[in-house]
């Protein structure tokens, strides 16, 4: 049956192919090009003859188009006859003063050729060429007898050469609207056939279109998985996942380079953090592109790909306000969180750009976590990026998010985005070198480095409660080593459901270094402010940077003394002008990739090595052991045990 529909759907195509064959132009028929003539402008014959020509064969209007250019070349002649010769004696006058104007123009309203001119009539009549042609013109007149203006002329012999070109035209219009309608009429039968074939025809030229593009700019066709399913036919409760490798964004091109590839294995919802102009906006869209070409079966931008089919493809980006709704942007973000969280399952992905940014933030990051715990809790692939940093000290109840990061590195200096995909998190904003960048003043920017100097790095220390929960984050909604689910509320606690000590001994290190730190370096500080050599110093606050954290942009430039808590329980003590950097390097070496490290900020590179040797020499006295206890024999600073 279905075989016999195939032949007769085939033969209905030709029979319709064929007809339409016979009557219309498929290619343009290029004997049947629009009029030209000097002297008349282009733009009235291709307006008058362009609707029509070249749609039906020759051979059914053969005559009308004669008739159509034998009109068009009696209309040549009458305006070269009747206007030229007035053009010309225009342009051959040379009076500075009450200079002439005329030429033959294009009346697109009244669809005409006409003289337009002012100031051409002669004073004096000599008999001089062109005043005879004068002497014809009369004022041009629109279809309702209307004078048309005062600077618009014809004669009446290029009135009647207007006429019949205009009869002509018109009937050869007619006549191709006619043929038209006749082979309408009878393809009315074979409708259904052209809509399909016409429809598969598009839908072919689109797919060649992108096939041949994807395989210029190197794109690849993706493995599609379907849920697997059991033997009674219920699908596994477990996520498929997702894996891109080398993905690209669809709008940049890898032969012009300057691409990043970005390599995506998502098998839960991933909690993205970054900086700005970090990328995470820009994988969002990559990775919403490449399910949604995916799963329709096309080529996606990256090297190759594992998509699942997924149920739905949802998407937010920035939320703007809808007055005509009545809706701030709060509003509009809310009520489409709203939307994907009712049509969220976990056969879906959700993909969430800047979560509850159009608040403030407390209230924010409390509706931000609660959602995120909700898809976390359908078990949804996808990807929620915030700025939102305290979502990081909530106690979130989450068993499938796992925290990436879009990734800096320090160069010349400057933390700059690499827009590569890490595991972590990442609290650097780059908000001061965002602004910088976009032309905000010089004097705007140092306000707010002051004001973020003056406010929130007192805060650091507050947040030092949380950094068991931060170091220990690759624990968190995750499995420990005996396959035990970890709750992040246990973990900030310090014990997991099955009464396990996650009590991590370098936490007590930390604060045993701290404490020793502020004991050595008191009576220093205090000799010092008594000699008044440095009166600003008054104590040390130490800031501690946990695991797979960076210190903030302040640190750059600034004169710092760091201590690297090593896992062999040893420690290192330096000091230098780019804390980054320094850890960068330490954390490059096999087995420091972890390493947290206390830091503390002084005034002058000289009182920081002072400090350093300080700390190199006491601290074994308080029971500790140094890596580099040989960087402080080349010096006799710190060495007694008296620091007055």
């Amino acid at each position: 049956m279905g075989r016999v529909r195939e032949v007769r759907a085939v033969a209905g195509c030709e029979v319709a192919s064929g007809k339409i064959g016979e009557i219309i132009s498929l290619d343009g028929e290029k004997d049947q090009k629009v009029n030209s003539f000097s002297g008349i402008p282009d733009e009235f014959f291709e307006d008058m003859e362009s609707v029509w020509k070249g749609r039906i064969k020759t051979t059914h209007v053969n005559d009308v188009l004669t008739s159509v250019d034998e009109a068009a070349e009696a209309l040549h002649l009458a305006v070269t006859e009747d206007f030229t010769p007035i053009v010309s004696r225009i342009k051959a006058s040379m009076s500075p003063l009450k200079a002439p104007k005329g030429e033959i123009s294009y009346s697109r309203e009244q669809e005409a050729v006409w003289f337009k001119g002012k100031q051409f009539m002669p004073d004096v009549w000599t008999g001089s060429p062109g005043e005879e042609h004068i002497k014809q013109l009369k004022h041009a007149l629109d279809s309702k007898g209307r004078k048309v203006g005062m600077e618009w002329f014809t004669t009446a012999k290029v009135d009647t050469a207007l006429s019949r070109y205009h009869e002509a035209n018109a009937k050869a219009k007619s006549r191709v609207l006619e043929l038209l309608r006749e082979l309408a009429t009878e393809l009315q039968s074979h409708i259904n056939i052209i809509v399909f074939s016409s429809t598969l025809l598009v839908i072919t030229k689109a797919l060649y279109a992108h096939v041949s593009e994807g395989r210029r700019r190197k794109w690849v066709f993706p493995t599609i998985v379907e849920s697997q399913k059991l033997e009674d036919g219920k699908s596994f409760d477990k996520n498929c996942e997702m894996k891109i490798v080398g993905l690209l964004p669809y709008w940049l091109n890898i032969a012009e380079g300057g691409a990043v590839h970005n390599t995506v294995e998502m098998q839960s919802l991933f909690l993205l953090t970054g900086p700005n102009g970090g990328g995470k906006s820009s994988l969002l869209r990559s990775i919403c592109a490449a399910a949604l070409l995916g799963i329709c079966g096309l080529m996606v931008p990256a090297e190759s790909a594992l998509i699942p089919y997924f149920d739905a493809i949802m998407l937010h980006m920035k939320a703007y306000d809808s007055p005509a709704d009545h809706k701030s942007s709060f509003q509009v973000e809310m009520s489409e969180l709203r939307s994907i969280i009712a049509g969220t399952t976990k056969k879906s992905l959700v993909l969430v750009d800047e979560i509850c940014r159009g608040t403030e933030t407390a209230k924010g990051t409390c509706i931000a976590g609660s959602i995120i715990e909700t898809l976390d809790r359908i078990g949804c692939l996808g990807i929620v990026s915030t700025h939102l940093h305290g979502i990081f000290t909530l106690p979130l109840n989450l068993k499938n998010t796992v925290h990436k990061a879009m990734g800096t590195a320090c160069i010349d200096g400057q933390t700059k985005p690499t827009w590569k995909l890490t595991d972590g998190i990442c609290k650097e904003s780059l908000a001061f070198e965002t602004a910088k960048r976009e032309g905000v003043p010089e004097i705007i920017i140092k306000r707010a480095e002051d004001l973020y100097l003056s406010v929130y790095v007192e805060k650091l220390l507050s947040t030092e409660k949380f950094a068991k929960h931060e170091e220990f984050s690759t624990y968190i909604n995750g499995n420990n080593l005996n396959g035990t689910h970890v709750d992040s509320k246990e973990i900030v606690s310090g014990t997991s459901n099955e009464g396990i000590s996650l009590a991590n001994p370098m936490e007590v290190s930390h604060k045993e270094v701290e404490s020793a730190i502020t004991v050595i370096c008191q009576d220093f500080i205090t000799e010092l402010q008594r000699k008044k050599i440095t009166p600003d110093l008054t104590k040390i606050k130490c800031f501690l940077i946990g695991t797979r954290e960076w210190p903030p942009p302040m640190t750059i430039g600034s004169s710092t003394v760091y201590v690297m808590l090593r896992p062999d329980r040893k420690l290192y003590v330096g000091q230098t002008d780019n804390l980054e950097d320094r850890i960068r390097a330490h954390r490059s070496k096999d087995g420091m990739q972890d390493a947290p490290f206390l830091y503390f900020l002084v005034p002058g590179k000289s009182l920081a090595c002072q400090i350093e040797t300080l700390l190199i020499n006491q601290l074994p006295n308080q029971g500790f052991v140094l890596s580099n206890i040989a960087d402080g024999k080349h010096r006799n600073f710190g060495t007694s045990n008296l620091y007055v």
